[in-house]
């Protein structure tokens, strides 16, 4: 792509980028599937060209779909989904007639390692899990419940496969889900952040959890388990909040990229008032000092 006048994004290298005449066009490659867009119409000519003189290629017109993602528009709306992606799983593991749940994980369960003398399958476990993190990208809907479950790729439970298994009834009963995109008269770029303290038996390390939104439009998403034990709630939610920002800062540079550099400072949205504070002051309590780097990461961003 370089030949062609294309510069890999440094933000995301699956993404490449060519600026003419005032307008852009982009690529996205993986491995031998593409995506371009653009508002340059003779730049998209040239590179089909182009391209096929070095392979053969297929153009499939407008964007339906893509690895798994079913793409539908209208003049104000994207939707993306991936009903196609469920149903063939759930074809393939034999519950397409299975009981429907409400939600992908019963209310107050705690999915811990357990004494359950009956093992799970780990190859398939180990497959099972595998589909749905894929899905997560699409379905924030289940991004904790993936999570969880994937902690125990190890030594998998029968209770751990249970859990699974909801999740894939869960998915059943909401096929319709999916991500819709609006248009607005902003590009503001915002964040949600959160965690929980002392997490699950044994191991007590707490979960973060983070949203970003670019116009309003949810953008990326996570859930994620903390590397250490945190000694403290705010302990916890600090580091949660560096998370957010990391991914916040990210979001900047790839619209700045785009051409789309936001105007205003981003905001991240957080509801521990202790945390907040504790950010801002220069005073270091003792119990706090081993986490000063998030504390002036968080300041100085």
């Amino acid at each position: 792509m370089k030949k062609y006048g294309y510069r890999q994004s440094n933000v995301d290298h699956t993404l490449f980028l060519k600026k003419r005449k005032g307008k852009l066009t982009t690529l996205i490659i993986y491995v031998d599937d593409m995506i371009i867009t653009r508002d340059d119409s003779e730049e998209i000519n040239r590179i089909q060209e182009q391209l096929n003189s070095e392979f053969e290629m297929k153009n499939l017109g407008e964007l339906k779909y893509f690895l798994g993602i079913e793409v539908a528009r209208s003049c104000e709306v994207i939707f993306i989904s991936q009903r196609k992606y469920v149903l063939n799983l759930l074809s393939e593991v034999g519950l397409l007639d299975c009981k429907l749940a409400t939600t992908p994980i019963p209310q107050n369960l705690k999915v811990v390692e357990t004494n359950d003398p009956i093992p799970a399958n780990r190859e398939k476990y180990q497959r099972l899990v595998g589909k749905p993190i894929y899905l997560s990208h699409i379905r924030p809907d289940v991004t904790y419940t993936v999570n969880v479950v994937s902690q125990h790729m190890k030594n998998p439970r029968e209770e751990h496969m249970e859990v699974v298994t909801r999740i894939l009834r869960y998915l059943k009963s909401s096929l319709g889900g999916g991500l819709i995109y609006s248009k607005n008269n902003h590009l503001e770029v915002e964040g949600y952040s959160d965690s929980n303290w002392v997490g699950t038996k044994p191991d007590r390390k707490s979960t973060i959890g983070y949203v970003t939104l670019v116009g309003g439009n949810l953008v990326t998403w996570r859930s994620k388990k903390q590397k250490k034990v945190t000694r403290s709630s705010t302990e916890a939610k600090w580091r949660g909040m560096a998370n957010g920002i990391c991914k916040l800062l990210w979001l900047r540079r790839l619209l700045t990229e785009l051409g789309y550099k936001p105007k205003s400072s981003m905001k991240l949205h957080y509801d521990n008032q202790s945390t907040i504070e504790l950010s801002k002051n220069p005073i270091q309590h003792e119990q706090m000092k081993h986490v000063d780097v998030d504390r002036n990461f968080i300041n100085i961003t």
